[in-house]
Parts: C-alpha cells; sequence; structure tokens
C-alpha cells in the first residue's frame, strides 16, 4: 500500500477534504479513546476560511491514494507536528507513518533539534512506535470540555 501513497504539499483546494478527514477521523476513530461530549467539543471546525489560512501559512502536506486526499499533516515553525489525521478508511495502511516521514525530512532540512506534538490517547501509541517519548500529560480545554493528551517529542536525526 505504500507505494500507493502520495504526499504532496498541501493546496488551497485541499481545505474540504481535510476538513472531512479531521472530523471522521476523531468521529469515527479517537470515539474509542473520548466520551461523545469530548468528540463533540473537539470535532469543530467554525470557520473554514481560518482552517485553510493555517495550513497554507506553514509546510503542510495531504497525503493522497489513487488521487483521493486520504490524510494530512502539518508542522509550525517551532518544530511542532500541529495536525495528523487520516481518513478511518484508510488508517493503519503506513499513511500517518509516510506523513510523519515527510515532516521529519522538513524539520531536519529546517534545523531543528527535535518535533515534538501533543498526542490524543489514540494517536499516543503511533507516535511512541515511532521513536517519541512522552514529556508530559496534559488537560487541556475545548469548548466546556477537558480533553486528555501527552506532549511528546523525538529529536531530529
Amino acid at each position: 500500500m505504500n507505494e500507493r501513497i502520495l504526499i504532496r504539499p498541501y493546496a488551497p483546494d485541499d481545505v474540504d477534504a481535510t476538513i472531512e478527514i479531521f472530523l471522521r477521523s476523531i468521529h469515527e476513530v479517537s470515539s474509542k479513546d473520548y466520551s461523545a461530549a469530548e468528540i463533540e467539543a473537539w470535532a469543530k471546525v467554525e470557520d473554514r476560511s481560518l482552517w485553510a489560512e493555517r495550513r497554507m501559512s506553514r509546510p503542510a502536506w495531504t497525503a493522497e491514494i489513487g488521487g483521493k486526499p486520504v490524510g494530512f499533516s502539518d508542522l509550525t515553525g517551532d518544530g511542532c507536528l500541529d495536525m495528523m489525521f487520516v481518513h478511518p478508511e484508510f488508517q493503519g495502511v503506513g499513511v500517518a507513518t509516510r506523513l510523519l516521514r515527510r515532516v521529519e525530512e522538513e524539520a531536519l532540512r529546517l534545523g531543528y533539534g527535535r518535533i515534538y506534538t501533543e498526542a490524543s490517547r489514540t494517536a499516543r501509541p503511533f507516535f511512541e512506535r515511532q521513536g517519541f517519548r512522552m514529556v508530559a500529560r496534559q488537560i487541556v480545554e475545548k469548548r466546556g470540555q477537558s480533553l486528555e493528551n501527552f506532549l511528546m517529542e523525538k529529536p531530529c536525526a
């Protein structure tokens, strides 16, 4: 499956596909690790243009299989892997691994000493398998709900 995964720069036309991937991934995948109220608070995109602007303001990538967007990721200016989501129908086929490799390549190119992320309960095992270590357990507030996540980091090498 990995050979069929194309990682390309995020494009302005990706806004609706990436929003759908984000929402479906939280509702259909993360729902096993978070309550219905937590999912409802987390899975919201209130401003489509702000979403697009954020993706375009930083290095960001879209993963495609057969020309269809199936995942996306981005990297902020301080080495934060801010978002990485994979469509529920394409979990476990290497999309997140390929996206992470691209993020790591960019972090190295930019001279970052580390990549860090705030991983959900759902994503934590993936990041641990990829060599990230947990720095701290965190509670973040989203629309009146307290959600647990994990600050994790990995040195760039």
